[in-house]
C-alpha cells in the first residue's frame, strides 16, 4: 500500500495553533511565488538591458537576484518549520499568481528600471499587507518579512536613483504599468 502524502503536517511551531501556523505558512507561499517571479524578472532584465549605463545596471541586478533567492529560501524554510510544505514549482506559481508576466524585452536601462520600479512597488505593497496579516499571529515571521521588505525598499531606491532628476521627480511619474513606465522613461 502506498504511503499517504500531504502538504500539511499535523504540527506547527510551539505556542501557535495548528490553524494559525498553516494560515501564516499559506501567506508565505504567496510571497515565495512573488519572489520566484521577481528573481526571474530581474534576471530577464539583466540579460536584456542595453544602452547608456548598461554595465552599472547589469551588475547592480545580480546581487539583487541573489538576495531575493535567499529570501525565497528563508520563507520556504519558515513554512517547513511551521509544518507546511513549500511549493516552488513554476506551474504552481503561474496558477496562483494575480499578476501578469513582465512585458519588457530588450530595452534601454531607463526603460527596464522604470518598469522594475513598478514591479517593486507591487511586491513591496503585497509584502506590507502580508506583514499586517501575519503580525498578530506570529512575530517571528513578521520579523523575517520586515527585514526582507527593508531590503526590497533599498533595491527600489537604487533603481529609482537612476531615474530621479534633481527636483526629486521620477522619469515615469504616475505610470501604473510596466509598459507605461518604460514608455515614459524612454
Amino acid at each position: 500500500m502506498a504511503a499517504k502524502t500531504t502538504s500539511n503536517a499535523g504540527f506547527t511551531v510551539p505556542g501557535m495553533s495548528l490553524a494559525n501556523g498553516h494560515k501564516v505558512a499559506n501567506a508565505l507561499q504567496m510571497r515565495i511565488h512573488a519572489f520566484n517571479d521577481l528573481q526571474l524578472t530581474l534576471k530577464h532584465a539583466h540579460w536584456n538591458v542595453v544602452g547608456r549605463d548598461f554595465i552599472g545596471v547589469h551588475e547592480m541586478l545580480d546581487p539583487q537576484i541573489e538576495l531575493v533567492r535567499a529570501m525565497i529560501d528563508a520563507l520556504a524554510e519558515r513554512m517547513a518549520t511551521m509544518g507546511v510544505a513549500p511549493n516552488g514549482l513554476p506551474g504552481a506559481l503561474v496558477k496562483a499568481r494575480e499578476w501578469d508576466d513582465y512585458e519588457i524585452g530588450r530595452a534601454r536601462t531607463t526603460e527596464h528600471l522604470a518598469a522594475l520600479d513598478v514591479v517593486y512597488t507591487g511586491v513591496i505593497e503585497s509584502m506590507r499587507k502580508t506583514i499586517e496579516e501575519v503580525g498578530e499571529l506570529d512575530p517571528i515571521t513578521e520579523d523575517i518579512l520586515i527585514g526582507q521588505t527593508a531590503a526590497l525598499e533599498q533595491f527600489q531606491w537604487f533603481m529609482r536613483s537612476h531615474l530621479e532628476n534633481t527636483e526629486g521627480e521620477l522619469a515615469h511619474r504616475d505610470a501604473t504599468t510596466e509598459k507605461g513606465a518604460a514608455k515614459k522613461a524612454k
